[in-house]
């Protein structure tokens, strides 16, 4: 068995702002407040991907973030909620915060998944603070802060194809072509003592060879 290891840093959206606006008609001078509420920010979620087999991707792509909410609009219009971001991982991956070391989650089977950063929240626009006492309040509320989180994948590999031979006979010569693995290869027995492992890669799909 083998453990692949990664990194990312993600973010979620940021909310969006409430909006401060009066309605304008004629012959109402003073139209009461219709600003509308701001979009709540995307969420970052990881979800475990049967088609997946290792954590390779993400030595290419460390930084993932969602998109941020739109702000509230005139005429009580919600800003558009910003779209979640889903992370692809292998089934059997370990989620971990890299800062506490706490485990977030265990994903052992295909689409299981968890939230890794919540979106912040849409702001309220200035209709909402409307009452008996404040007829025209001339203020919203910001929308909520994004959370920044580095996250730490675990997956343990276990090998789909292993290749089985006398000792000195080129097999960890065959893994080092066919695969990015650098095992020791010597001219002697029992160069290799513990598995190596590699991963090929065959147009769109790949698997673990050991």
């Amino acid at each position: 068995m083998f453990v692949d290891r990664a990194k990312i840093l993600i973010t979620s959206g940021r909310g969006g702002n409430g909006s401060v606006s009066f309605r304008r008609e004629p012959f109402v001078p003073q139209g009461g407040p219709d600003g509308g509420d701001g979009g709540k920010g995307g969420d970052v979620v990881i979800v475990a991907d049967e088609n997946l087999r290792t954590l390779m991707d993400f030595r290419y792509k460390r930084k993932y973030e969602a998109q941020s909410g739109e702000d509230g609009r005139k005429k009580k219009q919600f800003g558009k909620n910003g779209e979640d971001l889903y992370v692809r991982v292998p089934v059997g991956t370990l989620v971990i915060d890299a800062k506490s070391k706490a485990v977030m989650k265990d994903l052992k089977t295909h689409d299981d998944r968890v939230i890794a950063a919540r979106g912040g929240r849409g702001g309220r626009g200035n209709v909402r603070f409307k009452n008996s006492v404040r007829q025209a309040p001339n203020f919203a509320e910001a929308g909520g802060f994004p959370v920044e989180k580095e996250i730490e994948l675990v997956l343990k590999l276990i090998a789909d194809v292993g290749l089985v031979g006398y000792p000195n006979v080129g097999k960890s010569t065959l893994l080092s072509v066919a695969t990015s693995a650098s095992p020791k290869i010597g001219n002697y027995h029992f160069t290799t003592t513990t598995p190596n492992l590699g991963v090929v890669h065959l147009f769109d799909s790949s698997f673990v060879i050991a």
